[in-house]
């Protein structure tokens, strides 16, 4: 017999899940005007705040190349990809100042996580495991290829785009690589900045993310080819180029969610003094 305090199944009341909108094919171009149009307002925060990352990414290179372990160079800087859309928060909370009037500042743009600390910081996990599993495959796809000798740092490159193994390995790993990466994209493309924007889990913030993407798969699709090229530009440069594509990527992508998640039409009332 159920006690008095266990409530029957038919008066709990479902989380209505967070609505998300449909959008037309032409849309990606249009979150990328007006990212560059954000980029133009806030130019001195936002390339700041690209370099700071790119000069990290320096110094984890030069810190892998120094310690030998140079054949991890290339892995890594592909697992950008799964790592970009949490790297870029920052960028996010300087779009939601513009939009709000506000000026945005560097200090800001790097303490916005801690609006949401707990959720955004699993939904990093979630990214980190995705980042993981493409270092272990690349790992398995470098052995299987070369064996478990490493090339000496003159002859690593050249064997990879000048032998048979090198190419094959890079045709697979490129195949495996954009399964995993699309993954990523497709539980982040908006799950981030919803969490940085409103008070959700991180749950709720991936099931709308899922449905953003399983509701405009070929806008979608098209976006995720627009942030790999950009970020593939910015790679070729040595990561010179990320000090400005990354924060326009980041402030087309807090577009990309305005566009995809609609404002709650009742938001909480602001908290009044007695």
């Amino acid at each position: 017999m159920a006690s008095a305090d266990t409530p029957h199944p038919d008066d709990r009341v479902a989380i209505a899940p967070i609505p998300v909108s449909r959008v037309g094919s032409e849309r990606p171009w249009r979150w990328i005007a007006a990212g560059a149009a954000d980029l133009r307002r806030a130019a001195g925060v936002s390339l700041t705040y690209g370099a700071i990352w790119v000069i990290l990414s320096f110094v984890l290179s030069a810190g892998l190349y120094s310690a030998g372990l140079f054949y991890w160079l290339l892995p890594m800087a592909a697992g950008f990809m799964f790592l970009g859309p949490l790297v870029a928060v920052g960028t996010y909370a300087i779009s939601r100042d513009l939009a709000a009037g506000e000026t945005p500042t560097l200090a800001r743009a790097f303490a916005s996580w801690r609006e949401n600390t707990m959720q955004i910081a699993l939904m990093g996990v979630a990214l980190m495991i995705f980042m993981i599993a493409w270092l272990r495959l690349a790992t398995i796809l470098f052995a299987l290829f070369f064996g478990m000798e490493t090339p000496n740092p003159q002859d690593l490159y050249s064997s990879m785009l000048l032998t048979p193994n090198g190419l094959g390995m890079i045709a697979v790993g490129t195949a495996i690589g954009a399964v995993l990466a699309f993954g990523a994209f497709t539980i982040s493309v908006v799950s981030i900045p919803l969490l940085l924007d409103r008070e959700v889990s991180v749950l709720e913030a991936i099931e709308a993310s899922v449905r953003c993407v399983a509701l405009n798969v070929r806008p979608m699709v098209l976006w995720a080819v627009i942030l790999t090229v950009f970020i593939l530009i910015g790679m070729f440069t040595f990561y010179i180029g990320l000090v400005l594509v990354l924060p326009l990527l980041g402030h087309a992508s807090w577009h990309a969610y305005r566009d995809l998640v609609p404002a709650p039409e009742n938001p909480p009332a602001a908290a009044t003094s007695d």
